[in-house]
């Protein structure tokens, strides 16, 4: 394989040919062009061949692309051989909410433990994961060596929290709340922000049309 950086763009579509690729290999299906992936998934065929080819030879002209090869092939891209553990911190609302998500059931990333500060919940089981008190955020994350976490705390406390966060040495942070958090350079930031989402979305529909909306890759 390519040990060359993947643009951006690339690595975000790689879950998703992911998933199509599951469902077919669920099906019985045996082999793919980048056609038939086009239209399944709905990014260009010229962009999905651009994308594997960063990786090598992924397929063959005039055979397609073996659905059991290359779902391997990107299940060990993407870490889905193995099982990643991530945190969550803060059990609010949109907290349990993940919580009740079976992440597990789509890819091999579960939700292993969770902190709050609400004396109610921690101490408890909630959806299967044990709540911590945010007093031993630090310690627990280090002794499970959980290097990912998803962030649902209030935006006020965010950064303070992220900052307990780099001295639990985590590397990679899912950050639901409004504020963009400040990290040193070597931990990666997702930043989710639902209501801007759904404002945008808003916004195309009213002052686009279809034809207008469709996503240039």
């Amino acid at each position: 394989m390519s040990t060359q950086k993947i643009p951006k763009a690339t690595a975000k579509r790689l879950p998703i040919y992911y998933r199509y690729l599951r469902f077919l290999n669920d099906a019985g299906k045996d082999r793919v062009s980048s056609t038939e992936l086009s239209d399944a998934v709905k990014v260009d065929s010229a962009t999905i061949r651009r994308d594997f080819s960063y990786f090598g030879a992924l397929g063959k002209r005039g055979y397609g692309y073996d659905v059991e090869d290359l779902l391997n092939f990107f299940s060990k891209t993407l870490n889905q051989d193995r099982l990643t553990n991530v945190a969550l911190i803060g059990v609010g609302n949109l907290g349990h909410a993940l919580l009740n998500y079976n992440f597990h059931q789509s890819n091999n990333t579960r939700i292993s433990a969770a902190f709050d500060i609400d004396e109610k919940l921690v101490g408890t089981i909630a959806s299967g994961v044990p709540v911590y008190p945010m007093s031993e955020m630090v310690e627990q994350l280090k002794l499970q060596q959980i290097e990912v976490v998803i962030l649902t705390v209030p935006a006020p406390v965010a950064q303070e929290t992220v900052n307990q966060l780099v001295d639990a040495n985590v590397k990679g942070i899912m950050n639901f709340t409004p504020l963009r958090i400040s990290v040193p350079d070597d931990i990666r930031v997702q930043n989710v922000d639902l209501t801007n989402e759904l404002q945008t979305l808003i916004y195309f529909l009213d002052h686009y049309t279809a034809d207008d909306m469709t996503e240039e890759e």
